[in-house]
């Protein structure tokens, strides 16, 4: 049995999946992950004595860009209006966990908005503390919620 994928045509080549048959619906997705670190970075934080500043404010603006921005990232995911993006952070003694929720109405989900909004507020963490930590790591990026209304 040929098995067939959405995202390619019957020659094999890449496509984008045309969704404009689908309804409108409201869409929204949380996906979650987690920057490990030390916890003498984890103070330094909380102090905010890092060097480059504010990381939380920061990496949440960027979480925010990293959602809304999706769509011209990851080549074939349609580019999405979204009505909202919250990014939020739990800080604990050796981490930073990281969830984006992102909303739409639309014919296609919003789950990738989310984990594009996670892993750029992370990236933007480790940039953020790579000056004081060289052993963080980023880890369980994943979508937790996908819900179609």
């Amino acid at each position: 049995m040929k098995r067939s994928f959405s995202h390619l045509n019957t020659a094999g080549a890449a496509r984008m999946v045309n969704v404009g048959h689908k309804p409108l619906q409201r869409r929204r997705a949380t996906a979650q992950g987690t920057l490990v670190c030390a916890a003498a970075t984890i103070r330094a934080l909380k102090k905010q004595a890092l060097p480059k500043g504010d990381v939380l404010t920061v990496a949440q603006i960027a979480g925010i860009q990293g959602a809304k921005r999706t769509g011209e990232l990851v080549p074939l995911c349609h580019p999405l209006t979204l009505n909202h993006v919250e990014i939020k952070f739990r800080v604990k003694r050796t981490a930073i966990e990281i969830v984006c929720v992102t909303e739409t109405t639309a014919p296609t989900g919003v789950e990738m908005e989310a984990l594009a909004g996670v892993s750029i507020a992370a990236l933007t963490l480790y940039d953020m503390c790579k000056a004081v930590d060289k052993a963080m790591r980023i880890e369980g990026i994943r979508v937790i919620e996908k819900v179609k209304e």
